[in-house]
């Protein structure tokens, strides 16, 4: 085999018959049992004919069997296609990501990727801007409050030629321009402060209608934060995934918890987090505070982002390693959070989300984060930010696909510099143990 020409291209290809054809050089040899009883007596033709071949009555059973069995196993499958497809139909979409990626100046489509931007924020509100009772923000160990951040920015980044893929993260403190805004902000803030200003103009404007306000600002807190990621990446964001806090306590709660190890014991009264050190189970309030922990951890925000980076790939193990997907108790509870927590573009099918999960599990796609220049310097208005030079974030980026790594820039401050998480062929604990 050569170029994928086989080596005897020369010889004349042959067909098998068509099931079900007649040689017609044969055609004429047959009789049909009416025909041949006119001519030949019955007692001829028995005593002629080979005897015919009997079925063993195993045979016949074992057909049946596998025939029963195709059966079950379709319809079950059926039953898994049909309860994704819910599980699809249960999600809240947005417009944000149209608007975003056709504004001028918008990345080219064709950047050799498929982007997927999940978002996890920290608002008090679920998806239909209910506010969340006191009871609630108790189990989120959170206070109430009308700011909103985006703490988590991952960006998958998954290769069209097949090769394997990267989850990118994002420093929540990453000082960047935000287009609509016309300034430098933190890239966690370009979504709420977007949003506080459009829910304003609308009241301005004699709007009364509190959810149409929630839902136009939402959605241009939306654009604007996927503008200012793809400004940063250099890429078009295809498809868009929002989770809330209260998401984050409502999906660990349907899949029964997210397994985890910490190399040493750990508390942050801010977030709520009181972990032991080894390997547990973390769901509800305490999976959120696990995700959410910055303070008293020895490398701040980055040993943050490596812990929402496991928690993802262990949360996805979890998913496709049970019977989530057959249960029907289980998935009822995954619709009813993702239709209260979850928002996603129209175009993202459930079933293409799972296909990346599977990815994430299988330990097929490596988890890095951006470079940086500056960690712990200070804004014209005292914030800590994270400085980066774009051009250099752009080029590492485009590595991730192109097969040539850009450089990193050398390690900063407590940032530590790039870390891979290779979480393939993971012995017991079932996840790497992170701080």
């Amino acid at each position: 085999m050569t170029d994928g020409v086989s080596d005897g291209a020369d010889e004349p290809t042959t067909y098998a018959a068509a099931v079900g054809s007649v040689d017609k050089s044969e055609e004429s040899e047959l009789d049909t049992p009416e025909e041949a009883s006119e001519d030949v007596p019955a007692e001829a033709l028995e005593e002629a004919a080979p005897a015919r071949r009997r079925a063993s009555p195993w045979l016949i059973a074992g057909r049946v069997l596998v025939g029963l069995v195709s059966v079950v196993a379709l319809a079950a499958m059926s039953i898994v296609w049909l309860r994704i497809d819910q599980l699809d139909s249960s999600k809240n979409t947005t417009d944000a990501l149209a608007e975003a990626q056709e504004l001028p100046g918008a990345p080219s489509t064709d950047d050799g990727a498929n982007d997927i931007l999940i978002v996890g924020n920290d608002s008090r509100t679920d998806m239909q801007g209910k506010r969340l009772s006191a009871e609630m923000l108790r189990k989120l160990r959170t206070e109430a409050t009308d700011t909103l951040n985006t703490d988590t920015l991952i960006l998958l980044r998954i290769p069209r030629d097949g090769s394997q893929g990267s989850a990118i993260s994002i420093p929540r403190d990453t000082y960047v321009t935000v287009p609509n805004l016309g300034r430098e902000e933190k890239i966690n803030g370009a979504y709420g402060i977007t949003k506080e200003q459009v829910a304003q103009d609308l009241r301005n404007a004699g709007e009364k209608d509190r959810e149409k306000i929630e839902r136009e600002s939402d959605d241009a807190g939306r654009s604007s934060l996927i503008q200012a990621v793809q400004g940063l990446t250099g890429v078009r964001v295809d498809h868009y995934i929002e989770v809330s806090l209260y998401g984050f306590y409502l999906l660990t709660e349907a899949i029964d918890g997210v397994d985890v190890c910490l190399n040493r014991s750990t508390s942050d009264p801010d977030s709520g987090a009181s972990f032991r050190a080894g390997p547990q189970t973390v769901r509800g309030g305490d999976a959120v505070a696990f995700v959410r922990q910055r303070k008293n951890l020895p490398r701040g925000d980055l040993d943050r982002i490596v812990r929402q980076q496991t928690f993802l790939a262990s949360a996805m193990n979890k998913l496709l390693g049970s019977d989530l997907l057959t249960n029907g108790a289980k998935l009822n509870a995954l619709e009813d959070a993702v239709s209260k927590s979850v928002v996603m573009d129209d175009g993202l099918h459930f079933l293409e989300l799972i296909n990346q999960a599977q990815a994430l599990a299988s330990g097929q796609m490596q988890f890095v984060t951006i470079p940086v220049t500056g960690v712990g310097a200070r804004n014209d208005r005292q914030q800590s930010i994270i400085t980066v030079d774009v051009p250099a974030v752009q080029a590492y980026v485009q590595s991730l696909v192109s097969g040539t790594p850009a450089p990193a820039p050398p390690p900063v401050g407590n940032l530590g510099g790039n870390r891979l998480l290779d979480l393939s062929g993971a012995q017991p604990p079932a996840v790497p143990c992170v701080d």
